[in-house]
């Protein structure tokens, strides 16, 4: 088609209307999705951050006046940290709005280090006394005095991690190579079994295979994996798989919501140690062991999705984030966030 310059002209202005209705109505880009992760530290309080889709992470706040919160839990619109010192305590922290501390609680132990909620109740590791506490909850999130401690028998006693496991708390103890099974009723804990590991195996954190005949134990002091049949408050020590080469200490153990990989940190080696589940959970291959992103990975969560591994890297002030391939497991880095001396990443 041949147009003058004025006919030209009248065309491009009969196009204009379509063009501005056009620029009028087209979406605008959807805003990048972001979640909440609260950080846990050696310091005086509890770090607040953001991360969108990919991993990227932002500081967003602080909540003032809990000493050393080196691990924290959410549960709805609380928070609970511990307070890791010689005099131990646990905080509550209403996080419904602006965040504040509702009170702290003395565990009646030292150096308190792992916690979890069990119904109405928080149940606390003491690492340095090597005993268990219980709080009850309060209607308002706030916690009640203590109402039961139970010393671990040993030479050295550490518990270091608190799991519910159906009807039974379980607590896992470093310094005695154990894994202790309790049931809870009336605040008290009554114990029902005590399993062994090898000695100076270190048993530091577990997890469980999502058909719940199986855990996985990262032990501190030896470097290993250790895999556990599991039945009833009662566990069997099935192998040992070492985790990595050198001077090296497992921090955290995770597992994949759909139980077909189980990762763990270690600090030393400074990467994440990936197994591939087989033989239905009761024996792990090693597929992958990618650098860490910083030095000293103390910690590691899934966001909610399992697309993102958040890792706590506590000497190198940073938290890495890696994009999970959820059909080999595989670990790709996207991200890095400083921070002061993290030692937990929770949420969301």
């Amino acid at each position: 088609m041949n147009l003058s310059r004025r006919g030209f002209l009248g065309f491009a202005a009969a196009l204009a209307p379509i063009h501005q209705l056009a620029t009028r109505e087209a979406p605008e880009p959807r805003p990048r999705r972001t979640g909440t992760m609260y950080l846990g530290t050696y310091g005086a309080g509890v770090g607040i951050a953001s991360y969108d889709a990919d991993g990227k992470i932002a500081a967003t706040g602080t909540i003032a006046d809990v000493p050393n919160p080196s691990f924290i839990i959410r549960s709805g619109n609380f928070l609970y940290a511990v307070n890791e010192q010689d005099a131990g305590a646990v905080t509550a922290i209403d996080i419904s709005g602006t965040p504040k501390v509702l009170n702290r609680q003395s565990t009646k132990g030292s150096g308190p280090c792992h916690l979890a909620k069990i119904g109405n109740q928080l149940v606390t590791a003491n690492y340095g006394s090597g005993d268990v506490s219980v709080h009850p909850i309060n209607a308002d999130g706030s916690l009640g005095q203590p109402t039961d401690l139970v010393k671990h028998e040993g030479s050295a006693p550490h518990a270091h991690q608190i799991v519910e496991a159906g009807e039974y708390v379980l607590a896992v103890d470093l310094g005695t190579d154990s894994i202790y099974s309790y049931t809870l009723a009336g605040g008290k804990l009554a114990l029902k079994h005590q399993a062994k590991l090898a000695a100076g195996a270190g048993p530091r954190h577990l997890v469980y295979h999502p058909s719940g005949r199986y855990a996985y134990v990262a032990d501190e002091l030896n470097s290993t994996v250790t895999i556990c049949g599991y039945d009833a408050g009662v566990f069997t020590v099935l192998k040992s798989i070492p985790v990595a080469t050198g001077k090296n200490y497992p921090g955290e153990v995770v597992i994949s919501a759909d139980g077909r990989f189980v990762y763990v940190t270690n600090r030393g080696h400074n990467s994440v140690s990936i197994f591939r589940t087989v033989r239905g959970g009761a024996d792990l291959e090693l597929v992958g062991i990618p650098n860490c992103g910083g030095d000293w990975p103390r910690h590691c969560a899934f966001d909610p999705a399992g697309r993102l591994l958040f890792v706590a890297n506590q000497k190198s002030n940073n938290v890495a984030t890696f994009l999970v391939d959820q059909s080999t497991g595989g670990l790709t880095q996207t991200s890095d966030f400083s921070t002061p001396t993290p030692v937990c990443v929770a949420g969301w």
